[in-house]
């Protein structure tokens, strides 16, 4: 196994043949998130490739052999590194993936905090995020009508 398969890597989502790889990840990642959630219209599937394209965060992947097992989407903000989105190929679930990609984001930069949410009902990642010792903060019900919960850590 070459190490670029395991390694977290920059990707430049506004090349087409990335941003088709991003858009197809996170198709078949949130399919699952919905379903745990009990929903069908679900935000994030509505997003398109030409959506990837124009973001202004940042994207992060991770590869194994050689398919796109993770992604993860952030932005910086003030102090904080806002986890807008991370995503593993069902393929790759419980295999340790998602938590290499938070410790990579711990040491991302000098961001004091890090935040990210998810829905209430998506057990493994609110397990995943309090094993890391993220807090739950809040709740809230966004406008399609998705109760969410959000976490915070100091670092």
């Amino acid at each position: 196994m070459s190490s670029k398969e395991t390694m977290i890597e920059k990707i430049d989502h506004s090349e087409i043949s990335n941003a088709e790889k991003i858009h197809a990840i996170f198709q078949v990642s949130y399919r699952i998130e919905a379903e745990l959630l009990g929903v069908t219209d679900f935000p994030p599937l509505k997003r398109s490739i030409v959506d990837f394209l124009n973001s202004d965060t940042l994207f992060y992947v991770l590869w194994k052999e050689g398919i796109l097992a993770a992604a993860v989407e952030i932005d910086l903000l003030e102090n904080t590194l806002d986890i807008c989105s991370l995503v593993v190929h069902p393929k790759y679930f419980r295999q340790g993936i998602a938590q290499k990609i938070l410790l990579f984001l711990e040491n991302y930069d000098d961001s004091a905090t890090l935040i990210v949410e998810t829905g209430w009902a998506n057990a493994p990642a609110i397990a995943l995020y309090k094993k890391f010792g993220f807090h739950e903060t809040s709740q809230y019900i966004n406008t399609g009508g998705i109760k969410k919960t959000c976490f915070s850590k100091t670092k």
